[in-house]
């Protein structure tokens, strides 16, 4: 049959395979190394991808092959109270759980607050935003964003080294604690005390986030004053420079100087106006005891627990574990005053009193800076009237040779004058006519003199 528009065609049928039955086999396990979970149940997801990690101290962190970077996160540096320090990246939600504070706080941290200077406490962190230093402090931890920069390398080595010293110099001083219920003594060196004189010796050393913002303060004092002194070294020479010799290369060189300061001392001004800050409010001072309250929460949570009088409270992470109720309430009433912030008051001193010298250091050179050009300007000025001077000059002389030139005038029209006939007039006439100038060029001159428009 032909294909007319009623023909029918069989449609083609396509043929597809059967589906495998086969139950697939199960993949092998991959072995790991270290510390891991039972192999019952599986691990459980990792918030934190693990890059790597050293301690300043002695510990250091295992590394293993790192996960595929989640969304948004950014690479922290982990250091703990005795130095040991990991590479991890964390995302928001990671960083807001372990430190618990509120997301708002993490813009602080971001590259829109960048050479910004804040130091903000909340319940269980410190954020400190401080020039390069964008980090977040715990009674326990510290976490620093971008940890391979440069200028964070300095406080990153810091770090390291101290807190390891500072850790073995606390586990020293601190002696074992003979307890009793009728009476509690602490050895220190073979000296028993009683409980609160003990306790002020153990805690002596600052707690570990003051410990960090102590060496925060100091990398960034450090950093300013290295280039407040480089800024002095440059702009001495130029100002010389530029009093000898104003030209536009100087001129130029000057005002980069002085764009170069105008930044310097904003930023010096931050940090100075963020310690003044705390210093003014002793409610924010005491937020910033991050150790203290975490003391505090652990009483009140041995307490509202129903613990016995041989229950044993832990003090503080690095003090030495006392026993009794009596033995807390000892210590809560001498060395957990809410109102004792003489320790930061005196830290944040030293360092207000350094960065006020580092801004006045600044204003020196600024001051430097106007008397150079104050003195500039004066010669400028002094340039400027001896061209008005000259220019007066040569109007007093243009006024009498134009009096000259009109006579030349009136004498060279074409009218008949009987002195045209005479021998010898001519030079009589042209020399009576320039003395007569310039005895007017020297009368207009002394005249000028004697109201002291021109200089002697």
């Amino acid at each position: 049959m032909g294909k007319g528009p009623f023909s029918f065609r069989r449609p083609s049928i396509r043929r597809r395979r059967p589906k495998s039955t086969a139950v697939p086999q199960s993949p092998k396990p991959i072995p790991t190394t270290g510390a891991v979970a039972s192999s019952s149940s599986p691990p459980p997801p990792s918030t934190g991808n693990l890059i790597g990690g050293g301690g300043g101290g002695g510990g250091v962190v295992a590394a293993g092959k790192g996960k595929k970077k989640a969304a948004g996160a950014r690479l922290w540096m982990r250091f703990d109270a005795m130095g040991v320090s990991e590479l991890v990246e964390y995302d928001k939600s990671t960083i807001i759980k372990r430190a618990s504070i509120p997301a708002r706080d993490l813009r602080i941290l971001g590259p829109v607050f960048s050479h910004s200077s804040t130091i903000l406490a909340r319940e269980k962190a410190m954020v400190v935003n401080l020039e390069f230093i964008k980090a977040i402090v715990t009674a326990e931890e510290v976490l620093i964003l971008d940890p391979l920069q440069q200028e964070v390398l300095q406080f990153v080595d810091q770090l390291r080294l101290q807190l390891p010293h500072k850790s073995a110099n606390k586990t020293q001083g601190a002696g074992a604690v003979d307890v009793n219920d009728s009476e509690i003594h602490v050895s220190t060196g073979g000296q028993w005390l009683p409980v609160p004189e003990a306790m002020e010796g153990l805690q002596c050393e600052l707690p570990f986030e003051f410990q960090v913002l102590e060496i925060a303060l100091e990398v960034v004092c450090s950093f300013l004053d290295k280039n407040v002194a480089e800024l002095e070294r440059d702009a001495y020479p130029v100002l010389d420079e530029l009093a000898r010799n104003v030209s536009t290369k100087n001129l130029e060189h000057v005002r980069s100087l002085k764009s170069n300061l105008t930044r310097l001392l904003a930023r010096v001004q931050k940090v100075r106006d963020e310690i003044e800050h705390l210093l003014d409010d002793n409610e924010d001072m005491s937020n910033l005891y991050l150790t203290r309250k975490w003391i505090q929460n652990q009483q009140l949570e041995a307490l509202s627990g129903g613990a016995a009088s041989n229950s044993i409270i832990t003090i503080s992470p690095r003090l030495p574990r006392l026993s009794s109720n009596r033995s807390a309430s000892l210590v809560s009433s001498h060395n957990l005053d809410d109102d004792d912030v003489e320790d930061l008051e005196m830290l944040l001193e030293a360092y207000f009193m350094q960065l006020d010298g580092t801004r006045n250091k600044i204003l020196s050179v600024r001051e430097y800076i106007d008397d150079t050009e104050d003195y500039v300007n004066i010669q400028l000025d002094n340039q400027r009237n001896e061209l008005i001077q000259l220019q007066l000059t040569l109007t007093i002389a243009s006024f009498a040779i134009a009096v000259e030139t009109l006579v030349a005038g009136w004498f060279g029209m074409n009218i008949p004058f009987t002195w045209n006939n005479k021998e010898g007039i001519f030079e009589i006439f042209v020399g009576g006519i320039t003395v007569g100038c310039v005895l007017i060029f020297l009368l207009i001159l002394g005249y000028a003199r004697w109201k002291k428009l021109l200089g002697s």
